[in-house]
């Protein structure tokens, strides 16, 4: 049974469109996220989660790293936790991109990257960044790690203000959430909001409302990198319809999908 059928009928509590507000018609949540997976508000650190994958990647051993970490380690080719031009332009390479591009872009991607991911996210990488256990016993440890990482983005301000003018924004909390664990109901609301061709796929153009409507204001340079991000993923991962498939989308967060897009292309 339906968690909406045990609210009054017209309950307008539980409504996520307001028949004044058309934004909230034209990008819709689903109602009934939770009865797909168990918990779909609740964060994960390791696994990429949806309906179709409420375990994450079916096989895959995340070895400790969140799902940022195993994302970026695709790239790191001899696991030293330093992702170096030659690694990306190679990682590029691997999953399909051209030469002149590649080349391009591991030069572009490195320069922008190098100084805020110094020296604290090398370490990350290489897993130094442990897992929180249940019991609590490494807390402390934990806990130091996961302010270097925010520290290194200006993001610690989201877990410690100074005071009361130091206050996050809401999107710097989104940014820092994101950072540490994946959101499974915000990666369906991409979907469910930007998905209206197909529900479980994007058009070139949805993608690019979907950056549009995500924006940070003022936010220049990550404009750019997210529209960089997306061109680059929908250039090598759609499919011969022109449509990037949901699980594309969830395959690239951890990384899984670079591992498909390299073994393709090694066959082929």
């Amino acid at each position: 049974m339906s968690s909406s059928s045990l609210l009054a009928p017209g309950d307008p509590s539980m409504e996520t469109e307001a028949p004044q507000a058309a934004v909230t018609r034209e990008r819709r949540l689903d109602p009934d996220l939770q009865e797909k997976f168990p918990k779909p508000y609740l964060a994960r650190a390791m696994a990429a989660v949806d309906p179709s994958n409420p375990e994450g990647t079916k096989g895959r051993d995340p070895r400790g790293m969140s799902v940022l970490q195993q994302h970026v380690a695709f790239f790191d080719s001899n696991g030293d936790g330093i992702v170096y031009p030659w690694e990306t332009f190679k990682g590029l390479r691997a999953i399909g991109v051209g030469f002149v591009k590649s080349l391009f872009l591991a030069f572009l991607i490195n320069l922008i990257m190098s100084y805020p991911t110094q020296p604290y996210m090398s370490d990350l990488v290489k897993r130094e960044f442990d897992v929180l256990a249940p019991n609590g016993s490494n807390y402390l440890a934990w806990s130091l790690d996961a302010e270097i990482l925010l520290a290194s983005k200006d993001l610690l301000k989201t877990i410690k203000p100074k005071d009361d003018k130091d206050k996050s924004t809401p999107a710097e909390q989104a940014m820092a959430l994101h950072i540490l664990r994946f959101d499974p109901a915000k990666f369906d609301a991409v979907f469910s909001k930007y998905g209206r061709t197909h529900p479980n796929a994007l058009t070139e153009d949805e993608v690019t409302l979907m950056l549009k409507g995500n924006r940070n204001m003022y936010d220049f340079i990550g404009w750019a990198a997210a529209i960089g991000e997306w061109r680059l993923l929908y250039s090598v991962a759609k499919d011969k319809d022109g449509l990037l498939q949901r699980e594309i989308v969830r395959g690239a967060f951890d990384g899984s999908l670079f591992e498909q897009l390299r073994d393709r292309k090694k066959s082929s």
